[in-house]
Formats: C-alpha cells, structure tokens, sequence
C-alpha cells in the first residue's frame, strides 16, 4: 500500500473519502479503497458505525475498485 501522508491527505478532495464531511476512509488508490471496506466492516462489529454508513463506504470503495 502506498503511504499516505499527512500532506497527501490533506490535499486531497473530499470527495476521496468514504465519509465525505468527517474526512474518514481515504481511498485516493485501489489499496486503500479495499482497506476502507474492512475497517467499514470492522468498526460495525465494533460498534461505531451503522451498517447503513458501511453500506455506502462499500459501495463508494466497490466504485473505486472496479475502474
């Protein structure tokens, strides 16, 4: 996976992340779009997110990964 600096995040635009105002779940590569589905996923069985906000960060990831 490609490092993903503190500078390189904040440049990018927020419609690269998976929670578009919170700025959560970067996914400027296919690397860190699939890491986005599994921490969606991991946070749900945790408990702090709904299924509903992992349902669209899958899906704004699957976008992501089928170019």
């Amino acid at each position: 996976m490609s490092v993903l600096t503190a500078k390189k995040r904040n440049a990018l635009p927020d419609s690269s992340f998976g929670m578009p105002g919170s700025r959560k779940y970067p996914m400027p590569d296919k690397n860190h779009a699939a890491n986005a589905k599994a921490r969606a996923t991991q946070q749900v069985k945790a408990g702090n997110l709904s299924p509903s906000t992992a349902s669209k960060i899958k899906a704004k990831a699957n976008k992501s990964l089928s170019k």
